[in-house]
């Protein structure tokens, strides 16, 4: 067994034994807070298997979140910490809205171009930080959290002062153009075509990173700058195209999820899925194939958080507390980290063995 599969193995295993620590944290907080503990329990575990439409809720909660979970992973792996995911998925939704209501084209022609300009509006969102910190080093952390809410305040003046439906009583926009809607690809769900897309961008998303140059120069930039510029890679400008593309994927999403399950743009505040996707990366140990497996584990907590709060007396806030202790324990690289260097020892001291002597003899003789 090579080191690449050692680590793939503890890498699995750590995600299982996370999964485990939050599986029984739910079951000690249900049965401390609830005065029906079995009720919530099975709402909260079994309830969102209980019919076809929620099992479809399940894959519409994790949709959005592979797309920000997408972007947090390009961001990281390119060496910055950049929390801008959070505002490019919200402005690419004003951006497919847009879009959707003022453009005139056939489907699908209008679906596509909406969810292409929505992933345009993301990747401008995202240049902002980027090339703050390239040109004048200014913290992409700080920048990147307090454009989040200039974009939020942005896209709800957008909606209040051009986009509104005056007859609505709260703030929505006008209707999308029909043209404009992505369709449903399951009946008696609302599981729709974006859910295709973010699984072919987890897909192209890891053969960039893993089968390309610029992927490449990202990964060795992310790992040890210094390295990268004595390899000649220019580290800015692979750092700002990082960031573009992980705008434009979450921007996407941002897109995909507007024209999937929305009629109308209604939100007054930014959804949250920027802030989500980061646990969903970092539970797939920011492997784009992993992607949608932690996506839908989270889309089923919520889920089944929802069901819980309807059908018994526990909070779905809960689901915010566990998460809050799933990122504690992934970040916990410790965790099998002995384990780890005890098999790759293991498997050094095996492949030393199975040498035959005379390759042994020779390399002792230094022929």
């Amino acid at each position: 067994m090579n080191e690449k599969r050692i680590n793939l193995l503890v890498d699995l295993a750590r995600v299982g034994i996370i999964i485990s620590i939050t599986l029984a944290l739910v079951f000690l907080i249900v049965f401390l807070a609830s005065q029906e503990p079995f009720v919530a329990i099975y709402s909260f575990f079994i309830g969102p298997f209980t019919s076809i439409r929620r099992i479809g809720n399940i894959v519409e909660a994790g949709a959005p979140l592979m797309f920000t979970a997408l972007a947090v992973i390009i961001i990281f792996r390119s060496g910055l910490f950049s929390m801008i995911s959070e505002g490019a998925f919200f402005i690419g939704i004003t951006g497919a809205m847009i879009a959707a209501i003022a453009w005139r084209l056939p489907f699908p022609l209008h679906p596509f171009g909406a969810i292409l300009f929505g992933g345009f509006c993301g990747a401008v969102a995202a240049l902002i930080p980027a090339l703050l910190r390239m040109k004048w080093s200014v913290s992409e952390v700080v920048t990147s959290i307090m454009l989040n809410y200039v974009i939020q305040f942005l896209s709800i003046y957008l909606v209040n002062y051009h986009f509104r439906e005056i007859s609505s009583s709260s703030l929505a926009s006008l209707l999308l153009e029909p043209t404009a809607k992505l369709p449903v690809i399951f009946p008696g769900t609302r599981i729709h075509v974006g859910i295709l897309i973010a699984l072919a961008a987890c897909i192209v998303l890891y053969l960039f990173l893993y089968r390309t140059a610029l992927g490449y120069s990202i990964r060795v930039v992310g790992d040890n700058q210094t390295f990268a510029r004595y390899s000649g890679i220019n580290a800015a400008k692979t750092m700002l195209f990082a960031q573009i593309i992980a705008g434009f994927i979450a921007g996407i999403g941002g897109a995909s999820e507007l024209l999937g399950m929305y009629t109308r743009f209604k939100w007054t505040s930014s959804p949250g899925y920027g802030w989500t996707g980061i646990v969903v990366a970092l539970l797939a140990k920011r492997n784009p194939l992993l992607v949608p497996i932690a996506a839908l584990f989270i889309g089923y907590m919520n889920v089944g958080a929802d069901i819980m709060a309807r059908s018994s007396d526990v909070s779905r806030e809960v689901v915010d507390i566990i998460q809050g202790v799933m990122m504690l324990l992934i970040a916990a690289e410790a965790l099998l980290g002995g384990f780890r260097q005890r098999l790759i020892v293991s498997a050094a001291k095996l492949e030393d063995s199975l040498k035959s002597p005379e390759i042994k003899l020779k390399q002792e003789k230094g022929v």
